[in-house]
């Protein structure tokens, strides 16, 4: 069975809700209480662009239980860490305030800084990563080919980033916008095979406008460093077990891609779908990968589960996302979550500590 891994960027915040430049601070003191090191990639925090945000990962594994596991120990265990810097941990794809962030004293992400100007300046965003293993480049391009339509369904169950810089921004997934700005961001078009996905690759570093592979930011791309497929499009989820959602249609999606012809959307469509998907979430029409047309969430949510079907009863997970699916569409994503708080009166700071809450929920 393929093997999973989630990565997870979370905000850094003071107790009482306010984004905190510490990164720098509680990677030290994790690098201080680091676990033996191991020959299993992932478990470890990470530096990102900004200084008040952090990453994890969790170690690759094929029972879905067992992520779901690992998803929350790395939550608790990142919170910990942040907690000897005098700072929390919270999953928002953004702040819900208005924001000057700062970049991590990194020459990379000077560069990046220096290059991309109020672009750069603009990324305290926070997303959720899915990988999922391949068994070589040419299946792992099959796979990005075939995630293509579904992209933007993955994209309205995580979304959770209502606000931007201090306003409601009638989004469900405004991290999504705030991100579509670096050139290489969004869908893409179908690869068709390895030597055509390195072609891309290799034409868009000819251009100068990336300033290396890293900088490769489509919605699912090879990864760099595992032999995985790395779906990006996701917000970081409020909760865990969404998380974990994400990473079993992911792998659901990917099994599926082995048996079944590659449908090839235009691109402009799937941009369009992207946005829909970014702009009402869970709360009105998607785009149907199927015909293009708009439906309601939850009818678009149940062709995906039967694409993936087969797939998911194979790998044991069909009960379980279905369930977590049911509960996603009756709560609703991070995004309907943090607008009714406000309706209950939250303010920003109280948004931010009620998420820190929901982030470590059990």
């Amino acid at each position: 069975m393929r093997t999973l891994g989630v990565e997870e960027e979370f905000l850094l915040v003071t107790p009482e809700g306010r984004p905190q430049p510490v990164a720098t601070t509680v990677l030290r003191h994790a690098s201080a209480v680091a676990p033996s090191p191991t020959d299993e990639p992932g478990g470890d925090l990470e530096k990102e662009f900004k200084q008040e945000q952090i990453e994890t990962s969790t170690p690759p594994r094929a029972d879905l239980a067992e992520l779901v596991a690992e998803i929350r120990a790395g939550r608790a265990r990142t919170d910990a860490v942040a907690r000897q810097a005098g700072a929390r941990i919270a999953a928002l794809a953004t702040a819900p305030q208005a924001v000057e962030s700062t970049v991590l004293p990194d020459r990379r992400a000077y560069a990046i800084r220096a290059e991309f100007a109020q672009t750069a300046r603009d990324q305290l965003t926070c997303g959720c990563h899915v990988h999922v293993s391949i068994a070589d480049e040419d299946e792992g391009v099959r796979i990005l080919d075939h995630l293509r339509p579904w992209n933007a369904v993955l994209l309205a169950l995580s979304g959770n980033s209502p606000s931007w810089q201090g306003t409601s921004t009638g989004y469900a997934s405004y991290r999504s916008q705030v991100w579509g700005r670096w050139p290489t961001a969004g869908p893409t078009a179908p690869f068709g095979n390895a030597s055509g996905y390195r072609a891309v690759i290799d034409d868009l570093l000819r251009t100068g406008a990336i300033l290396d592979e890293g900088m490769v930011y489509f919605d699912a791309r090879l990864s760099s460093r595992y032999p995985t497929v790395e779906v990006r499009v996701a917000d970081v989820c409020l909760d865990a077990d969404d998380a974990a959602l994400q990473a079993a249609l992911v792998r659901g999606i990917a099994e599926t891609a082995t048996g079944e012809p590659v449908a090839e959307p235009r691109t402009e469509l799937l941009r369009a779908a992207t946005w829909r998907a970014a702009r009402s979430g869970l709360t009105g029409d998607l785009v149907s990968p199927l015909t293009g047309t708009p439906l309601p969430a939850a009818d678009v949510i149940a062709q995906l589960v039967d694409h993936v079907r087969p797939a998911l009863t194979e790998a044991g997970d069909l009960e379980w996302v279905e369930r977590q699916l049911a509960t996603v569409l009756r709560r609703g994503n991070g995004a309907i979550q943090q607008l009714g708080w406000r309706a209950e009166g939250a303010d920003d700071d109280e948004v931010v500590r009620r998420a820190v809450d929901r982030t470590l929920a059990r």
